[in-house]
């Protein structure tokens, strides 16, 4: 399980800097797990490979403005804070840079210094706990003064626009450092026509942190320790869930993030059990996959954790030939890029 088989060459312009518009005129591949052929079509022709009695799972997390720029009030030195999660009242995890200048101690205040905060300890990652302090009501304040959590890759500035396309249609629950993607395609028209279908839309909620896109350091993938993510899967979801595959219908994932969270509460006969809490769980090639039968998702960075698993999905080097394609055919790759069904 070295690192090394999960790299591909990727041309930096390939890297999507904008959405499309409308969401669903991006592009998808369709990937058969049990045909070697690749079906190339638009995303809003999804609805032609989901059947009436199928369920599809989306996380409808909300990411929240979790990028705050502020300084230090001893020395004004400038800092950006990306909040991860939260940990405690008013207290979150966070990354810091530069975070050699936040120490224990250390004194920060953004905005116009209506918000302010103290370093309270250091993650075993390298991140930083704060403790926050205001007037007011937090989530409000992060509204005012902060902006979305867009990835490095995206090497533009943020713009004011990203607040509702950085952000699926039917978000609804607050707590992600980062959007699920794959669910970025949907409209409300075509999710409306799905369920006109007779496929069941079934919500739960896992909170995406900055550690689902962590890079995989150790050359052994076996070695890597993901990040903990907290999911709600409700009594109602899990009853969906469970009938649609009682009656004969596919269980099709929207992400990733939806994948995880299903492996994480399936149990071996793949019934869905309602249920809170937090997930580390990492799936890479040899994972035997117990609760889902299609995924919807992205194009992944090299050498991370989400390649990983959907070659786990449909076999690494199915995968790696179908990102060579689109390479070729000059797909748009990560958060705002195009999109793969995988059958």
């Amino acid at each position: 399980m070295d690192i090394a088989l999960f790299d591909y060459d990727l041309p930096p312009e390939l890297i999507a800097q904008e959405p499309v518009d409308p969401r669903d005129q991006s592009r998808l591949m369709v990937v058969r797990r049990d045909q070697s052929t690749l079906e190339h079509r638009i995303f809003r022709d999804i609805t032609d490979y989901l059947r009436p009695g199928d369920a599809l799972v989306l996380n409808e997390t909300r990411v929240i403005p979790a990028r705050l720029f502020g300084w230090r009030t001893d020395t004004g030195g400038r800092l950006e804070v990306v909040l991860l999660k939260r940990v405690g009242s008013d207290r979150w995890e966070a990354l810091v840079r530069p975070g050699k200048k936040a120490q224990a101690g250390t004194r920060l205040a953004f905005g116009r210094g209506e918000l302010k905060a103290v370093v309270v300890g250091k993650t075993a990652a390298g991140g930083r706990v704060l403790q926050f302090h205001y007037d007011g009501v937090f989530e409000s304040l992060l509204d005012q003064i902060g902006e979305m959590p867009l990835p490095p890759y995206i090497t533009r500035p943020f713009r004011e626009s990203d607040r509702e396309r950085y952000q699926t249609v039917y978000a609804r629950e607050k707590g992600s450092a980062a959007a699920p993607t794959a669910g970025l395609h949907f409209t409300p028209e075509l999710l409306k026509t799905i369920e006109a279908m007779g496929v069941q839309l079934v919500y739960l909620v896992l909170h995406v942190g900055l550690g689902t896109f962590r890079p995989v350091k150790v050359t052994d993938i076996r070695e890597h320790q993901m990040h903990s993510e907290y999911y709600e899967v409700s009594q109602a979801a899990a009853e969906k869930i469970n009938q649609a595959r009682a009656n004969g219908g596919r269980i099709i994932a929207v992400g990733t993030t939806t994948t995880r969270t299903l492996e994480t509460v399936a149990d071996p006969t793949g019934t869905i059990s309602p249920a809170a809490g937090w997930t580390d769980i990492f799936i890479y090639p040899g994972y035997r996959f117990k609760a889902i039968d299609g995924l919807i998702t992205n194009f992944h960075l090299p050498r991370s954790t989400l390649l990983m698993l959907v070659s786990a999905l449909a076999g690494r080097e199915k995968i790696l030939a179908a990102y060579e394609t689109a390479v070729r055919m000059r797909y748009r790759f990560f958060s705002y890029g195009d999109a793969m069904l995988i059958l």
